[in-house]
Protein backbone atom coordinates (compact mmCIF):
# COMPACT_ATOMS: atom_id res chain seq x y z
CA UNK A 1 0.00 0.00 0.00
CA UNK A 2 1.85 3.37 -0.95
CA UNK A 3 1.22 6.18 2.56
CA UNK A 4 2.84 9.54 2.17
CA UNK A 5 4.85 10.34 5.52
CA UNK A 6 3.67 14.37 5.39
CA UNK A 7 -0.29 13.10 4.25
CA UNK A 8 -3.07 13.40 7.56
CA UNK A 9 -5.02 10.56 5.59
CA UNK A 10 -1.83 8.14 5.25
CA UNK A 11 -0.37 9.20 8.77
CA UNK A 12 -3.67 9.14 10.89
CA UNK A 13 -2.63 10.85 14.57
CA UNK A 14 -1.70 14.40 14.71
CA UNK A 15 -1.85 15.16 11.02
CA UNK A 16 -5.14 13.97 10.85
CA UNK A 17 -6.59 15.32 13.99
CA UNK A 18 -5.64 19.16 12.57
CA UNK A 19 -8.94 18.60 10.50
CA UNK A 20 -10.13 16.01 11.13
CA UNK A 21 -11.82 13.08 13.51
CA UNK A 22 -11.16 9.11 12.33
CA UNK A 23 -14.67 7.65 12.44
CA UNK A 24 -12.97 4.16 10.94
CA UNK A 25 -12.32 2.46 8.19
CA UNK A 26 -14.52 0.49 4.94
CA UNK A 27 -13.46 -1.59 2.38
CA UNK A 28 -11.19 0.97 0.37
CA UNK A 29 -11.53 4.18 2.35
CA UNK A 30 -11.52 6.09 5.76
CA UNK A 31 -14.34 7.87 6.91
CA UNK A 32 -13.29 11.18 8.94
CA UNK A 33 -15.16 13.70 10.76
CA UNK A 34 -14.40 17.29 9.39
CA UNK A 35 -13.87 19.41 12.30
CA UNK A 36 -15.29 22.42 11.09
CA UNK A 37 -18.83 21.92 11.16
CA UNK A 38 -20.70 24.98 10.13
CA UNK A 39 -22.70 22.27 7.69
CA UNK A 40 -23.52 19.42 10.78
CA UNK A 41 -22.39 15.59 9.67
CA UNK A 42 -20.33 17.07 7.21
CA UNK A 43 -17.69 14.18 6.42
CA UNK A 44 -15.00 13.37 4.40
CA UNK A 45 -14.49 9.78 2.54
CA UNK A 46 -10.55 9.10 1.56
CA UNK A 47 -9.27 6.60 -0.64
CA UNK A 48 -7.22 4.24 1.50
CA UNK A 49 -3.94 4.55 -0.61
CA UNK A 50 -1.95 7.69 -1.65
CA UNK A 51 -3.27 8.26 -4.63
CA UNK A 52 -3.88 11.76 -6.33
CA UNK A 53 -6.44 10.88 -8.95
CA UNK A 54 -9.03 8.75 -9.74
CA UNK A 55 -7.50 7.66 -13.18
CA UNK A 56 -4.85 6.10 -10.30
CA UNK A 57 -6.77 3.23 -9.46
CA UNK A 58 -8.11 0.48 -11.54
CA UNK A 59 -12.31 0.70 -12.27
CA UNK A 60 -12.52 -1.56 -9.75
CA UNK A 61 -11.48 0.03 -7.00
CA UNK A 62 -12.81 2.98 -8.32
CA UNK A 63 -16.05 0.94 -7.84
CA UNK A 64 -15.52 -0.09 -4.46
CA UNK A 65 -14.92 3.59 -3.34
CA UNK A 66 -17.80 5.15 -5.03
CA UNK A 67 -19.50 2.25 -3.18
CA UNK A 68 -17.96 3.38 0.17
CA UNK A 69 -19.34 6.80 -0.45
CA UNK A 70 -22.52 6.09 -1.11
CA UNK A 71 -22.57 4.22 1.64
CA UNK A 72 -21.52 6.90 3.66
CA UNK A 73 -24.14 9.20 2.25
CA UNK A 74 -27.02 7.25 2.59
CA UNK A 75 -25.79 6.90 6.53
CA UNK A 76 -25.87 10.80 6.78
CA UNK A 77 -29.41 10.99 4.98
CA UNK A 78 -30.56 8.74 7.85
CA UNK A 79 -28.58 10.20 10.61
CA UNK A 80 -28.87 14.25 9.97
CA UNK A 81 -31.93 14.14 6.96
CA UNK A 82 -29.97 16.67 4.56
CA UNK A 83 -32.24 18.22 2.00
CA UNK A 84 -29.31 17.39 0.21
CA UNK A 85 -25.41 16.59 0.07
CA UNK A 86 -23.05 18.72 -1.64
CA UNK A 87 -20.15 16.08 -2.87
CA UNK A 88 -16.26 18.29 -3.19
CA UNK A 89 -13.40 16.65 -4.80
CA UNK A 90 -10.35 19.13 -5.42
CA UNK A 91 -7.30 17.71 -3.79
CA UNK A 92 -4.80 20.69 -5.15
CA UNK A 93 -3.81 21.57 -2.03
CA UNK A 94 -2.77 18.30 -0.91
CA UNK A 95 -3.17 15.30 -3.44
CA UNK A 96 -4.24 12.17 -1.65
CA UNK A 97 -8.16 11.26 -3.27
CA UNK A 98 -10.63 12.10 -1.03
CA UNK A 99 -14.27 13.67 -1.07
CA UNK A 100 -15.77 15.87 1.34
CA UNK A 101 -19.85 15.36 1.97
CA UNK A 102 -21.42 18.06 2.39
CA UNK A 103 -25.24 18.46 4.35
CA UNK A 104 -27.42 20.96 2.98
CA UNK A 105 -30.42 22.39 4.54
CA UNK A 106 -32.52 24.38 2.68
CA UNK A 107 -33.24 27.86 4.06
CA UNK A 108 -29.91 27.54 6.27
CA UNK A 109 -25.72 28.48 5.94
CA UNK A 110 -25.11 28.71 2.61
CA UNK A 111 -28.29 27.03 0.77
CA UNK A 112 -27.96 27.65 -3.10
CA UNK A 113 -24.33 28.09 -3.01
CA UNK A 114 -21.01 25.89 -3.47
CA UNK A 115 -19.85 25.62 0.68
CA UNK A 116 -16.90 27.27 1.82
CA UNK A 117 -13.92 24.88 2.47
CA UNK A 118 -13.36 25.90 6.03
CA UNK A 119 -15.36 28.89 7.16
CA UNK A 120 -13.95 28.29 10.69
CA UNK A 121 -17.02 29.26 12.08
CA UNK A 122 -18.40 25.66 14.30
CA UNK A 123 -16.14 23.39 15.98
CA UNK A 124 -17.43 20.47 18.62
CA UNK A 125 -16.00 19.35 22.27
CA UNK A 126 -14.11 16.15 21.86
CA UNK A 127 -17.09 14.02 23.21
CA UNK A 128 -19.40 15.79 20.35
CA UNK A 129 -17.30 14.16 17.51
CA UNK A 130 -16.81 11.28 19.83
CA UNK A 131 -20.84 11.21 19.79
CA UNK A 132 -21.51 11.80 15.65
CA UNK A 133 -18.70 9.14 15.05
CA UNK A 134 -20.28 6.33 17.24
CA UNK A 135 -23.80 7.11 15.40
CA UNK A 136 -22.18 6.63 12.13
CA UNK A 137 -20.14 4.01 13.49
CA UNK A 138 -23.60 1.86 13.93
CA UNK A 139 -24.83 3.15 11.28
CA UNK A 140 -22.26 1.88 8.80
CA UNK A 141 -21.47 -1.33 10.78
CA UNK A 142 -18.08 -0.62 11.62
Amino acid sequence: MVLDPNCGYCQKGELLDEFGYLVGELETSLVIIFREQSHPGRIIVAYKEHVSEMVDITDEERNKYFADVNKVAKAMHKLFQPDKINYGAYGDGGSHLHFHLVPKYEGEFEWGTPFAMNPKETYLDEAAYEKMASDIRKELGI
